[in-house]
């Protein structure tokens, strides 16, 4: 049978856009379809809107502390206007979706604004109209996920979609779940002027992260006067004179001009259509194998709809993946090495096992070096974090790395391409790093675990 397409792509997420294009790079005939704007979730409402914020942020932290390196102003005039902080957080994205959908013109991709869904193995309909295609990769994303409590609809419940719209600083602002997204947005509004928070269920902020990189996280949300409860669950949600009300477990609440639900995300099933009972989903999420096939055939499925690791940068790899696949290929998508970041101040960012992990596979060295020790970290005034680098005691290998530190989401790159390379923590001790560096922290990290560190007090 003559197909229409060679590859049609139902998403224009960061899944969807990167596999319609390498699906045109190698040659095929390509058709993409996007519900909203190209750029999904990452680009519209997450990714690049959060860190927008929290640069903003960043240079109001950096006013208020102006006066510690001789610069003298008025913080007490200092006025947050709300209208352009979203003026701009929209320009940012505008021009990144923009440019995105330039990237889909030059390829000669087919764009097609509209919902579509699944008809058949091989049809897909969208507004209407019935497009045949070889191989489907399914891109769908996610959607903020909600729980079903009592109130969780009230006007001033909003979630990672809606907080970002706002025109007005809430006075103060209860945030429903201690993981990224809730952390994220609390560092954001809390410098914006807000009284934040965060009210988490687990017996730590950020609980999939190492425990120290915990610790560290709620050290300094709370040294800029966030409010953290642990271990606490929200029952239900109450008004009182038009604002909602948190009623926790054993009796205490907690009063917000607004909160925000940010507990996770879900996949997006939508596009499934008429074949929802015959792609295997298991706890919401489509099930595929390491070349992002569905067990039927022709059909992918890349990104978060399958929910295998819920990150723009492993959904870029599993897009390329599928689309290398769909065109008669057999890459796969190895995602053990994939670091994840939290964008708070200072950041963090953690790749391979945490130290509870590796210590229940094996014994371990672990090495630890304080950014206090680092020059360029006090030279910039961000001397808080470390390095934490978790090795195999026998070889040496590099098992995890966990940074807490100003720039910490672009250090842990070093670690990523360390541990895909399978460098020992012989070898990266060794290695000359240049001076003053926040990267020195690493190297220093992993001498530590050898008991070799130059820049620490000798062990006993």
């Amino acid at each position: 049978m003559a197909y229409q397409y060679d590859v049609a792509v139902i998403g224009g997420g960061p899944a969807g856009y990167v596999a319609a294009i390498k699906a045109a790079q190698l040659g095929g005939k390509v058709i993409l379809f996007e519900k909203d704007v190209v750029g999904g979730t990452c680009l519209n409402r997450g990714c690049i809107p959060t860190k927008t914020y929290i640069k903003t942020a960043e240079y109001i932290q950096n006013i208020k502390h102006s006066a510690n390196r001789g610069i003298k102003i008025d913080v007490s005039s200092m006025v947050v206007e709300m209208p352009r902080i979203v003026e701009y957080k929209n320009t940012v994205v505008k021009k990144l979706t923009g440019g995105v959908g330039a990237l889909l013109r030059s390829n000669a991709v087919e764009v097609i604004k509209g919902t579509a869904v699944m008809k058949s193995e091989h049809e897909i309909e969208a507004n209407g109209t019935v497009y045949t295609t070889n191989s489907v990769i399914l891109a769908g994303g996610s959607k903020a996920g909600i729980i079903p409590i009592e109130g969780i609809d009230h006007a001033k419940v909003v979630t990672s979609d809606g907080i970002l719209e706002i025109t007005e600083v809430p006075k103060s602002l209860a945030v429903m779940g201690g993981g990224v997204i809730g952390c994220e947005i609390a560092t954001a509004f809390v410098a914006f002027g807000s009284k934040v928070t965060i009210v988490e269920l687990a017996d730590r902020l950020v609980p999939a992260m190492d425990s120290d990189v915990s610790k560290a996280i709620k050290k300094s949300l709370e040294s800029m006067g966030v409010e953290v409860r642990l271990g606490q669950k929200v029952e239900k949600i109450t008004d009182n004179n038009g604002n909602p009300v948190l009623n926790i477990s054993g009796g205490a609440t907690v009063e917000a001009d607004c909160v925000l639900l940010s507990i996770g995300r879900v996949s997006d099933l939508e596009c499934l259509g008429t074949l929802k009972d015959k792609i295997v989903v298991e706890r919401g999420k489509i099930v595929v194998d390491d070349e992002m096939r569905t067990q039927i055939p022709n059909i992918f499925a890349a990104g978060d709809i399958n929910g295998r690791c819920m990150l723009a940068h492993a959904a870029f790899k599993m897009g390329e993946v599928a689309a290398e696949n769909a065109l008669g290929g057999n890459a796969k998508a190895n995602l053990s090495h994939v670091p994840g970041c939290l964008y708070t101040m200072p950041e963090a960012a953690s790749v391979g096992m945490t130290q509870e992990e590796a210590s229940a596979q094996g014994e371990i060295n672990v090495g630890y070096f304080p950014l206090g020790g680092n020059g360029r970290a006090l030279a910039s005034g961000e001397p808080e974090g470390f390095v934490k680098v978790i090795a195999d005691k026998k070889y040496g290998e590099i098992l995890g790395v966990h940074i807490v530190g100003g720039v910490a989401t672009e250090m842990i790159i070093e670690g990523s391409v360390m541990m895909d390379m399978e460098i020992t923590v012989h070898e990266a001790a060794e290695i000359i790093h240049p001076h003053p560096t926040y990267g020195e922290a690493f190297m220093e990290a992993c001498a530590d675990a050898l008991g070799k560190c130059i820049h620490l007090p000798k062990k006993k």
